[in-house]
């Protein structure tokens, strides 16, 4: 396992995003004062600075979409910014339920269904990126996350991750900005503080939330791996959907990778090549 710093006090300075550091995020971004903020969306000034300063975290949609208005039309907003706004001030659902009611979830025909899918890698994951039940293909082309349940937790704290992950920046970074996004959605980010100090103990972590991406999913389908048996490389061209059933709609994710050839003139084939070699 890499090596973990023990530095509280940087630590500590990983917090879950919030409305309103986005918000002043945003309106300094645009140079926009809290007054003239304020008179577009129709409240005073005191409401903006307890908005940024998070005494005020829940308000009202038309005051979000007034603010959002004003916002884009200085500058447009990008379409993840304007759901992270949303999903921050509480418009969206509320309280995650814990991995062991959302396995519970994963019944007899949805196990079995993922069987039907190999050798194709095939998964069903919560929306904080906990492993709820995979394949065997799934369990090999990750090797060792099953075991650490948390795919942010594989990519940081597992090794293994940087030798199978051709790409490995690049998805890793896709994750976390991806969590971001998942923590204001949920509406309820008790649960992230607790994996953020983990998390936090890595310095690859901390430097990624600190660029402050947000996404909301792949923005292109191929995931490049490689074979720790063969040192070949492959893809896997990667399809997620929420799964809606059950008694948590929508918190529940289903992964699925279909095998295909990694492209000979690709950088990630290359980036492969070169890895074998440093091994």
């Amino acid at each position: 396992m890499p090596r973990k710093t023990t530095d509280v006090g940087v630590r500590n300075l990983l917090q879950p995003p919030t409305f309103g550091g986005l918000l002043r995020r945003l309106r300094d971004d645009r140079r926009i004062s809290r007054e003239k903020l304020a008179f577009a969306a129709g409240v005073s000034s005191s409401y903006i600075t307890h908005l940024e300063g998070g005494d005020r975290d829940r308000p009202t949609k038309a005051v979000v979409e007034a603010l959002i208005r004003y916002l884009n039309r200085i500058s447009p907003l990008a379409d993840a910014e304007r759901r992270h706004l949303f999903d921050l001030a509480g418009l969206a659902a509320d309280s995650f339920p814990s991995v062991d009611d959302l396995r519970a979830e994963i019944n007899d025909d949805m196990r079995n269904g993922l069987a039907v899918h190999e050798p194709n890698a095939a998964g069903y994951l919560d929306t904080r990126w906990n492993i709820l039940s995979c394949n065997d293909s799934y369990a090999a082309a990750f090797p060792g996350l099953v075991e650490d349940v948390n795919v942010l937790r594989w990519f940081f704290g597992n090794p293994l991750s940087k030798r199978v992950m051709v790409e490995w920046e690049r998805e890793a970074m896709l994750t976390v900005e991806w969590l971001r996004g998942l923590i204001g959605q949920s509406g309820d980010t008790a649960w992230s503080t607790e994996l953020l100090d983990e998390l936090g103990e890595f310095a690859e972590f901390r430097s990624m939330w600190a660029a402050g991406g947000t996404a909301y999913g792949r923005d292109r389908p191929h995931m490049h791996l490689r074979d720790l048996e063969s040192g070949d490389c492959y893809s896997l061209d990667v399809q997620m959907f929420r799964v809606d059933s059950g008694n948590h709609p929508g918190r529940v994710q289903f992964f699925l990778g279909i095998r295909i050839p990694c492209p000979v003139a690709t950088g990630a084939s290359k980036s492969a090549a070169g890895s074998r070699g440093a091994d």
